[in-house]
């Protein structure tokens, strides 16, 4: 049985594009502009934003926060709350883990003692990524505040254009339209505002600016923080100058500034009222209000983060124009550099819908994952799991960003992030025995992973290096590439080189026991050479041999021996199956609702020479299709399977997989996460990109586009995936 599709697709057969770029490059504005959001009412699940990687600000209706409680989040605000007071278990010293017995030796692994309830729970939670703030419009009469919802205003319309960033807003009320321009500033954490109404005029309409309290306490939030523990924090005005007030926030050790700055008007603020942390901004005798809101760690945001190409500090631009144009000349540059596809030569309805997502998928990602720090799930809209970022979905999250040939946006978490996090990874294999690094799962930005069985025993995050060095090999192959990779390369095939064991019975190595593979989904201490996590582990040890290689030096014995010496590929019945040793699989429920690990082996990776079998493969895309749970699957399961298709030679089940019914997009690009996860899913937006890259550009053996013949899909900038 094949994936159902929304809309009939057309041919089976694929239509061979070029790779390179065009000799008449392609018209992409339009294009974008075509699909910019448009809304006449709030979303309750998803906000538009505006924002740069580092730092996002998500609007409803009115282009603020005025109705619904949408979050301002960065990259670099984070907050503990306090420690527990029960006896032993005040400090993260008081952890202890639990010791699994692993290849006839104790090994300590970072999960929560039932002994430690408290303290291994504060780990989990702490750091949780802040909310800096909200702004909204404040409605007056009187001199004092008015309720106003959302039914009480009419004739909303909303408007975001994706090629400048620029966010327009209107509604009317008592009579008077309120038009609301939001942008980002592409280089800090800054808003720009430029409100219009004749409402201004008199004071009956303002700004307020309102903080809410961390308390790391829900797993998922999508309004970050409560409201109503005031008592819990405070804030206070701590400078006043000519259109510029700065407020500054403390909440437990957590300090952080917000600077207001206007013109255009004479305006004033006020606040906080009794009992809250909200202030007011009011103009007085214009129909204008144009200001800036610039949140910084620092008490002068000549010292905040600032986010430039190069990573230099610089002072915080607070002119609306600046901004606007700032903007402006940001998102051109995004989108005419990078690869692009143009999927609009037929009237065909997936086509349209695929396009649709692609446009949409690269603004949202590179406004909530294109930071210094790797983002979390949810990217910057609001906090799942406390905010911390998931190592095994460090590629999903930013891979596709060099498969599109945007670099510059790889470049600025990697291989950073793997560099501030190796001591501590490091630190982790020496814990329990082995060499090299083990990189963490659920990580702070310290790189300290969250206590957690599956965070502690998952696997395929480690190849991940490899993988990301490798691609950026094949496009700068430099000795300065080699050398920026290198020790986050060594370390990790070091670690996997180490971790694998070696079975005297069997006379190969093996992974695991006790492991977790890609699905999550089996018992640890059963697992014993996960299918997929096998093939990676030869992927990446092949990588870092070739690395050592073309650095004019010689890989360790080590490597070689374990990646020819892994244990095969583990098959029932004709099919490759999760792991060694598991029993009719395809008629066990609860290893057919996961994700589809299995086909990663030969679509994700590229086949690994002398262990892979194209008829075991194609067996196990069928069986996937006709036996697998697909209304328990999400995110990225649906591209991962299209590329497996894809490679099977089937584009029409490739496209039809990331079309399909369980892999929805929201009107405005947002992917939905379902009963399972929270909305919005990013790795599902950024592994669709992914699978859209490798459909464009082929793969090795197989160069150039991949689409249903009809299409007439037209691409520039894509090279072939592995």
């Amino acid at each position: 049985m094949k994936p159902p599709h929304p809309t009939p697709l057309l041919l089976l057969t694929a239509l061979t594009l070029p790779s390179t770029t065009l000799s008449t490059p392609l018209s992409r504005k339009p294009l974008i502009q075509h699909f910019n959001p448009h809304r006449t009412a709030s979303s309750p699940s998803t906000p538009l934003q505006v924002g740069n990687g580092n730092f996002a600000f998500g609007a409803d209706i009115t282009g603020l926060q005025t109705f619904l409680p949408w979050n301002t989040l960065a990259t670099w605000c984070w907050h503990n709350a306090s420690l527990p007071t029960t006896a032993n278990q005040t400090s993260p010293a008081d952890f202890t883990g639990l010791d699994w017995w692993t290849h006839g030796r104790l090994v300590n692994y970072d999960q929560p003692n039932p002994a430690e309830a408290e303290i291994s729970q504060w780990m989990v939670a702490n750091p949780q990524r802040a909310n800096l703030g909200r702004v909204g419009l404040w409605f007056g009469g009187g001199g004092s505040n008015v309720s106003v919802g959302e039914a009480d205003v009419e004739g909303k319309a909303q408007t975001l254009d994706m090629y400048s960033g620029r966010l327009s807003s209107g509604f009317v009320w008592k009579g008077e339209g309120v038009a609301v321009v939001t942008t980002a500033d592409p280089f800090s954490s800054t808003v720009a505002v430029d409100i219009e109404s004749a409402h201004l005029v008199d004071g009956g309409l303002g700004v307020f600016f309102d903080y809410p309290y961390m308390t790391g306490t829900n797993k998922f939030e999508a309004f970050v923080g409560v409201w109503n523990a005031t008592a819990n924090h405070t804030t206070q005005l701590v400078h006043q100058g000519p259109r510029q007030v700065r407020i500054q926030h403390d909440e437990d050790a957590t300090t952080y500034y917000t600077t207001i700055h206007w013109s255009g008007a004479n305006a004033t603020v006020s606040g906080p009222a009794p009992g809250t942390h909200q202030y007011v901004l009011t103009a007085h005798g214009s129909s204008k209000l144009a200001f800036t809101v610039s949140y910084h760690s620092h008490p002068s945001p000549e010292t905040a983060p600032f986010y430039s190409p190069s990573g230099q500090g610089t002072r915080i631009n607070t002119d609306v124009p600046a901004i606007t144009t700032s903007s402006s000349q940001y998102w051109r540059n995004f989108w005419e550099h990078g690869a692009f596809l143009d999927l609009t030569a037929t009237n065909n309805a997936s086509a349209t819908e695929l396009q649709r997502r692609i446009i949409q998928s690269q603004y949202i990602l590179a406004v909530n994952e294109a930071g210094f720090d790797p983002p979390q799930e949810s990217g910057l809209v609001n906090n799942g799991w406390y905010g911390k970022f998931h190592a095994e979905m460090f590629l999903w999250h930013l891979g596709h960003w060099g498969r599109w040939g945007r670099w510059d946006l790889v470049n600025r978490a990697m291989p950073g992030v793997y560099e501030r996090f190796l001591p501590s990874s490091l630190e982790r294999a020496r814990l329990q025995g082995y060499a090299g690094a083990r990189w963490g799962k659920m990580s702070d930005p310290t790189g300290r992973s969250a206590p957690g069985e599956i965070n502690s025993l998952l696997l395929w995050q480690q190849p991940h290096v490899m993988h990301f060095a490798e691609y950026e090999y094949r496009s700068f192959p430099t000795r300065a590439t080699l050398e920026k990779w290198d020790a986050v390369v060594t370390a990790t095939a070091e670690f996997m080189a180490s971790f694998a064991s070696w079975n005297g019975s069997s006379g190969w190595y093996d992974l695991g026991p006790p492991c977790l593979p890609m699905s999550e989904n089996t018992d640890a201490n059963a697992t014993v050479n996960p299918a997929f996590e096998l093939a990676y582990w030869r992927f990446g040890l092949g990588v870092a041999g070739a690395w050592k290689r073309r650095l004019g030096e010689v890989a360790p014995e080590a490597w070689g021996r374990v990646a020819e010496g892994l244990a095969p590929l583990p098959v029932e019945e004709g099919t490759y199956v999760i792991y060694e040793g598991v029993r009719d699989m395809w008629d066990n429920a609860s290893l057919t609702e996961d994700h589809q690990s299995m086909l990663g082996i030969y679509g994700w990776l590229p086949p690994q020479p002398g262990q892979f079998n194209l008829t075991i493969m194609q067996n196990t895309a069928e069986q996937v299709y006709e036996r697998w749970n697909f209304t328990y699957s999400y995110g990225w399961d649906f591209p991962l399977v299209a590329m497996n298709a894809a490679r099977l030679g089937d584009v029409e089940s490739a496209v039809g997989f990331l079309l399909h019914p369980g892999f929805e997009f929201d009107d405005a690009g947002y992917q939905v996460g379902g009963a399972r996860v929270p909305t919005p899913y990013m790795p599902g937006a950024s592994a669709l990109l992914w699978a859209v890259a490798m459909l464009a550009g082929g793969w090795g053996g197989s160069e150039g586009g991949q689409f249903p013949e009809g299409w007439g899909a037209v691409g520039e900038g894509f090279t072939a995936a592995l």
